[in-house]
């Protein structure tokens, strides 16, 4: 009889195949300044809590009520954490996410998912990095703000220039929340834990479906891939017979194993950062710091979390269509004194993950491209136009921006001389120290613009631009926090725009014949002083256009008139921050 030969061991995964990654999302655009959310003492308070609140769950969920009674917070605020959770949660399924403006108040939110939630309001913000190369900044920072001789405190932009910061890019960021979720792991697993007969840390166990919870705060990708649900990376769920649940496991084993995860994506991190101290790294695996433009202009590339970055151009135009950069987020750069145009969305598919838009001075900037989250933070004298931002949208230490977006959801923080012209489903959120802001109905469209409304879940009937919800001046969660109050006097909120001082925005129709649309007017319903407004402003131009008409002028006066009007006209375009590039 032949001797049997042993089976060679199976060849173990590369280690880097897959990656555990914190979720954005929730540090991004979930938190909130409001006191009663903030505890200083998380494992213990919420713990307590989330006691409370499955004594009141039905299905292991809790309505507006419930929240509101447990937290001691008013309905109002209530219902402000219901529609954050609703933009944040992993699931697109989640009956929250789901559900209709008039359902969300009753549909509620998992009792596990809110106690995470308000487990991270204790996480603060990376702190910028003072800069290399301090007099390559101050050479591009646009003037200071008009605000700056008599008000105390620092404008938006100078907190975010103060010694010369360098703002953190995505791998600092992401370094810094897996941080934060390795000093806190432990309370978070016991929260989410069980007890059971016998004595210790081995009394706490997670079910399979508890532990999926986690995927609210941390996900595993394999490279260039989709993401993988967490029982199927963690050994002790992995394949498992959906007809027969896996056993629960112990807390403490689990935490263990989540700590040594969170090590390797750490060490990762610090690797790249590594080799790009040591020289440029190759394909999508750059990740550049966004104050790094001024050393090396005009540059664009992907980085390894899928991330489109463009910064450092400069006097020139940009045009990116959705087809090239589909499934990946978008980060404009520190781009100064130029003139730039994005132009995405064009017969885009799959939705654009995340947009970013970060210290463009003097710039327009077109993204018409549906999208789920957006963010713009330290621009100034700009005007920036965003497609359908599905689940929110936030503007941060920005001054004298013009911003046009159709948004589920939008978050205003710290900015200045701003003004916003919306077509929103939630009223727009005011935080942190807010002056002079002026907020608009939505004034443009464009012919895809319907089409990416019907994609992301915004209902152009319901437009709350002009219920702006403030919240205190100081946010803790911010480490460029205004340096005087405290975080429960009330915030300035933004004034409603002169109805005299509305006009309609025109988006060119570049590429008409190549992505063609149905959208022929603004799909937001304009309120009756702004309508009339628009209507007299028409009828004067008709006038004028009849009284030209009707002038009798020779050739020479003709061409003298028109040139005198061309020129007036560029003049206001570029008065407006609006250059017609292509």
């Amino acid at each position: 009889m032949a001797e049997e030969t042993e089976a060679p061991p199976a060849t173990p995964p590369p280690k880097d195949q897959l990656r555990l990654r914190t979720r954005r999302e929730p540090f991004e655009y979930g938190l909130l300044p409001i006191p009663k959310l903030i505890f200083s003492d998380c494992s213990a308070t919420l713990g307590t809590l989330k006691e409370k609140l499955l004594q009141r769950a039905s299905s292991f969920r809790v309505d507006s009520s419930a929240i509101a009674d447990s937290l001691q917070i008013s309905p109002e605020h209530s219902r402000l954490v219901l529609d954050t959770l609703a933009s944040i949660l992993p699931s697109d399924s989640d009956p929250l996410v789901c559900a209709k403006p008039d359902e969300v108040e009753s549909v509620g939110v998992n009792v596990f998912d809110l106690i995470l939630f308000l487990y991270i309001q204790t996480y603060k913000k990376l702190l910028p990095r003072t800069h290399k190369d301090s007099a390559a900044v101050a050479d591009v920072w646009p003037s200071t703000s008009a605000f700056d001789g008599y008000l105390s405190a620092l404008s938006p932009l100078q907190l975010v220039r103060s010694n010369s910061r360098k703002f953190p890019s995505q791998s600092d960021e992401e370094a810094h929340q897996l941080s934060y979720l390795q000093k806190h792991f432990a309370n978070i697993v016991s929260l989410l834990a069980e007890p059971v007969e016998g004595e210790g840390d081995e009394s706490l166990v997670l079910s399979m479906e508890r532990f999926e919870h986690l995927g609210f705060l941390i996900q595993f990708d394999e490279k260039g891939s989709e993401t993988v649900p967490l029982s199927q990376v963690a050994p002790f769920f992995a394949n498992s017979d959906p007809d027969m649940p896996a056993a629960a496991v112990s807390a403490a084993q689990l935490h263990d194993w989540l700590l040594e995860k969170v090590a390797d994506a750490l060490e990762q991190i610090a690797e790249r950062a590594t080799a790009k101290e040591n020289g440029p790294s190759s394909g999508s695996d750059q990740d550049v710091a966004m104050a790094d433009a001024t050393t090396n202009p005009s540059r664009a590339l992907t980085s390894s979390r899928g991330l489109f970055l463009v910064e450092g151009i400069s006097k020139s135009s940009y045009v990116k269509q959705a087809a090239e950069v589909k499934n990946s987020s978008l980060k404009v750069g520190m781009l100064h004194h130029e003139e730039v145009v994005l132009l995405l969305g064009l017969g885009i598919i799959d939705l654009l993950l995340m947009e970013k838009v970060i210290n463009c001075h003097d710039s327009v900037i077109y993204v018409l491209a549906p999208l789920r989250y957006a963010t713009i933070y330290g621009c100034s004298d700009a005007t920036i136009v965003l497609g359908a931002v599905g689940k929110a949208l936030r503007v941060e230490h920005c001054e004298r921006v013009h911003v046009i977006s159709a948004a589920k959801r939008v978050c205003i923080a710290s900015c200045r001389e701003c003004v916003f012209f919306l077509g929103v489903n939630q009223r727009p959120l005011m935080v942190g120290d807010n002056h002079k802001l002026q907020v608009g109905p939505y004034n443009t469209h464009y012919a895809q613009l319907e089409e990416q409304l019907k994609q992301v879940g915004i209902e152009p009937t319901i437009n709350k631009w002009n219920e702006p919800l403030a919240l205190g001046v100081v946010d803790p969660h911010d480490s460029l926090s205004h340096p005087a109050g405290v975080s429960d006097v009330q915030a300035e909120t933004a004034s409603l725009l002169d109805p005299d001082q509305f006009t309609n925005f025109l988006i060119p129709n570049w590429f008409a014949s190549e992505a063609p649309g149905e959208t022929k007017d603004n799909p937001f319903s304009l309120p009756e002083p702004y309508l009339t407004s628009q209507q007299k402003k028409h009828t004067h131009l008709g006038e004028a256009k009849q009284i030209l008409k009707e002038t009798l002028l020779n050739e020479g006066k003709k061409k003298e008139l028109s040139c005198a009007l061309h020129v007036l006209f560029k003049d206001w375009l570029y008065g407006k921050n609006w250059y017609p590039i292509l």
